[in-house]
């Protein structure tokens, strides 16, 4: 039987659908016209994530909300589950440009438009312990071979199959490469392709992870837009992009991130990660104590602690600084520390020295580096920090940034620049390898350790 009733709901059905899928291809408007910036992105080390307070951070996070401040836009970031995900909601126009640390490739420069290259990487093979690591290309037929679906890997992999046709690979769908790296570490797989950045950060976790080979020189780094932009947006992103070169901006974001990324000996990763289950727990609450009273967060102490003593409160060096901290006799009597082997005195009285470093440097220093100066100091001393300041400012470098400044203190022990300096020599390069090593420690158990809730904050702000 005949039914208006139904007729009229399949009428509503037919609109409510159409509407959709109206608003769905509907083009976002110019940022300049809606004054929000919508920014779609990823998880991973390279590009963003939620800190211990939940907050967002990652250096594609931070180069995107310094674009939309300088533009006085409000910015509004989509992270994408995969990266085939997250190339289609810009080609789609469900964002105004991906900040996601893509690499430019031919594939994707005929479906997308990209901005200027801020950075260059190099695909790698990487591949986990026990396995028998291809040599050639052709080697590569023999392995479980697992990339992310939808990424550059892909796209380079395609093209060596031409030369070699046996090549095999199993294509995941996941976020970056960091998750396939977990496994192959885990040896659920043998091997997969990584960015050199991204390898760079999770050695450092996963240290019994090795390099086969390179797959491709360096490609560009890029953010991409839809062919159709904006040309108001294309025409910031490109001046953006010069102007942050030329202040120095750009510059100073990669050493947050990436300046400390050297390795460690494997041994040194393995100590801090067994010791963190069999040493730490006990000295924890001291930590996080230390932290209460100056604010320092307790991992960053802890980090400092183990590079200084492998977190073993009857440490003795050959020049008579003892402690879980390694206090000299002179800093331990300024800070009233009756005991230096006494774990709790150590590391209120380190935290407190770290603390007044700090504080002794000029307040236009931002953070993180002045605490990353505070580490050089607390290893060679205010004064030849001072020195090396000056000596920067000499050599036309930045005396207020880190970068600069770890690039000056192995300066300190050089003969050409010692007789100069107001207090001589100084063995500044061994300043520079301590605060570098405790960044890397500090990354690591800001990845297993949990942020206490106190008065404390990461270096990183």
């Amino acid at each position: 039987m005949f039914s208006w009733n139904g007729l009229r709901l399949a009428m509503l059905s037919v609109i409510v659908v159409a509407t959709l899928t109206y608003w769905k291809w509907f083009p976002l408007a110019s940022p300049f016209d809606s004054h929000e910036l919508v920014v779609l992105t990823r998880q991973s080390p390279t590009t963003y994530y939620l800190d211990a307070d939940g907050a967002p951070t990652g250096f594609e996070y931070d180069l995107a909300a310094e674009f939309a401040r300088r533009q006085g836009l409000e910015l509004k970031v989509k992270v994408s589950d995969s990266v085939t995900g997250l190339l289609t909601g810009v080609i789609e126009g469900q964002a105004h440009l991906a900040a996601a640390w893509l690499t430019v490739t031919s594939e994707r420069s005929g479906r997308l438009r990209f901005g200027p290259s801020y950075a260059h990487e190099r695909e790698l093979v990487v591949c986990g312990p026990g396995v028998k690591r291809p040599g050639t290309l052709g080697d590569l037929a023999s392995v479980r071979l697992e990339v992310v679906k939808g990424s550059s890997h892909v796209e380079r992999l395609l093209e060596l199959r031409q030369a070699f046709p046996d090549l095999r690979w199993v294509e995941v769908e996941a976020t970056s490469t960091e998750e396939l790296l977990e496994r192959v570490a885990s040896g659920l797989a043998d091997c997969t392709v990584a960015d050199a950045s991204t390898f760079d950060v999770i050695w450092n976790f996963w240290p019994k992870l090795v390099i086969a080979m390179a797959l491709t020189e360096s490609r560009d780094i890029a953010w991409a837009l839809p062919k159709n932009a904006d040309m108001r947006l294309r025409q910031a992103v490109t001046d953006f992009f010069r102007s942050i070169r030329k202040d120095g901006w750009l510059d100073r974001l990669k050493e947050r991130y990436f300046g400390h990324l050297n390795h460690l000996e494997e041994a040194d990763v393995q100590g801090v990660l067994t010791r963190r289950t069999q040493l730490l727990p006990a000295l924890k609450p001291q930590f996080q104590l230390a932290q209460g009273e100056t604010g320092i967060d307790w991992r960053l102490l802890a980090a400092l602690a183990y590079q200084e003593s492998q977190w073993n409160p009857l440490a003795t060096s050959p020049t008579g600084v003892r402690g879980v901290m390694m206090l000299t006799s002179e800093t331990a009597d300024r800070l009233g520390v009756a005991n230096r082997l006494d774990p709790g005195d150590s590391i209120l009285a380190g935290a407190r020295y770290l603390a007044m470093l700090r504080d002794q440097l000029p307040d236009r220093i931002p953070e993180p580096d002045r605490t990353w100066m505070a580490l050089a100091a607390y290893n060679l001393g205010m004064g030849h920090l001072e020195d090396a300041r000056r000596l920067a400012q000499k050599l036309d470098k930045d005396p207020d940034a880190w970068r600069d400044i770890k690039d000056v203190l192995p300066l300190l022990g050089k003969s050409g620049h010692a007789a100069s300096l107001r207090l001589g020599y100084a063995r500044g390069g061994e300043a520079r390898v301590l605060t570098e090593n405790v960044r890397i420690y500090y990354d690591i158990l800001k990845r297993f350790e949990p942020i206490h809730r106190g008065l404390g904050q990461s270096a990183d702000g």
